[in-house]
């Protein structure tokens, strides 16, 4: 189906569901055809992977199995909106865990074809990179090309944003992604999970000259990031102390030592991509690393430096939430791409690179809007 007779059949685009269930947290949020936030609705996971110390793949799936349904009802009726005014279904289909993909993209292709609507197979990636666009997130929506620095716990990237569905990576992780370094080096300190929201906590009241740690590929060319030597300092660092639970200065110590370096890598890196990247109009931040307060303060001087706005979601639309799905959907309708055939494929690796394509014939395909 194309977005001209996606239109053609119900008028102008309405009402967008979206649905995200790639990892821990299940979210389903309906936005307007201009962007605007109907209804928006998450439900966490914590409680039931704290036990576990990490996110447990079947233990996700089986809960936004059973979380979704009453949820998207629940959205509907916030909306004041019944499932056949719906135009079109969005639902995260890569990159993720290949469990809660199927759930969620199931479930928004049963729906689209119960209803008629459109689906829309959206890549989390590209729908973290769409973020700072939404109506109300900035005093102007950010024109294209712009730099983006994604940090979450699975991807550390710097990419150039270059229109929907055009993007080229600039530099990205060696090994962990900050996110995941965060919650490891939490478990190092014995603060349990989610690690990174309690290390950062923590860091508050740390001393971050105590212990000199290293400042990974700091001064290099290029932009690429690399955090397990760092995260092996920590630990040989923990190693070294008395068995048993840290002391808490102890531990806020190294907490502010490891995130001080941390955000001088990150600062490093951004200032290099900068460089590269002179056309970009502002800097936007996304991804569940950049909740954490003392980076984005890091980040914002390096931007401002290069002359450069940073741009930063609110915090509820830096870790996953459905509403960035929703809104990717509608950038990708506006900017003339088409809705996706219901055989689209879950992808749990889905690099952001070059353009982002058809699930189905590795193309995407342009129509008039």
């Amino acid at each position: 189906m194309s977005v001209s007779d996606d239109t053609n059949r119900r008028g102008p685009p309405a009402m967008m569901l979206g649905i995200e269930s790639s990892c821990d947290e299940t979210a389903c949020a309906v936005l307007d055809g201009e962007g605007r936030v109907r209804a928006e609705i998450v439900a966490s996971q914590i409680a039931d992977h704290a036990p576990f110390g990490g996110v447990v793949p079947e233990i996700a799936a089986r809960a936004h199995l059973a979380a979704l349904a009453p949820m998207v009802r629940a959205a509907l009726a916030e909306a004041g909106i019944a499932a056949r005014d719906l135009s079109g279904i969005a639902a995260t289909v890569g990159p993720g865990l290949i469990g809660g993909l199927i759930v969620g993209a199931g479930f928004a292709k049963g729906m689209a074809l119960a209803t008629g609507a459109a689906f829309y197979a959206i890549n989390h990636l590209e729908a973290h990179a769409l973020t700072a666009r939404l109506p109300g997130i900035a005093a102007r929506a950010p024109d294209f090309p712009y730099l983006l620095l994604l940090v979450s716990g699975g991807h550390t990237a710097l990419i150039a944003v270059e229109a929907v569905g055009r993007y080229r990576r600039l530099g990205t992780t060696l090994d962990d992604a900050a996110g995941e370094v965060f919650d490891k080096v939490a478990k190092l300190l014995g603060l349990g999970y989610p690690g990174g929201p309690a290390l950062e906590a923590l860091a508050t009241e740390g001393n971050p000259a105590r212990f000199t740690l290293p400042r990974p590929l700091l001064g290099r060319a290029g932009c690429d990031f690399s955090f397990s030597g760092l995260k092996t300092a920590v630990a040989q660092i923990v190693s070294r102390l008395p068995p048993g639970s840290l002391p808490r200065g102890m531990a806020a110590d190294i907490a502010a030592s490891f995130q001080a370096a941390v955000v001088e890598a990150m600062a490093d890196r951004l200032s290099h991509a900068l460089a590269m990247m002179p056309e970009s109009t502002c800097v936007v931040v996304a991804g569940g690393v950049a909740s954490n307060r003392a980076i984005r303060g890091r980040l914002e001087a390096t931007a401002t430096a290069g002359g450069l706005t940073l741009i930063a979601p609110p915090l509820r639309l830096c870790t996953d939430n459905a509403t960035m799905v929703a809104w990717a959907a509608i950038e990708r309708r506006r900017a003339g791409y088409s809705a996706d055939d219901l055989a689209a494929r879950c992808r749990p690796r889905w690099p952001l690179d070059g353009a982002v394509q058809s699930l189905i014939a590795g193309k995407a395909v342009s129509v008039a809007v």
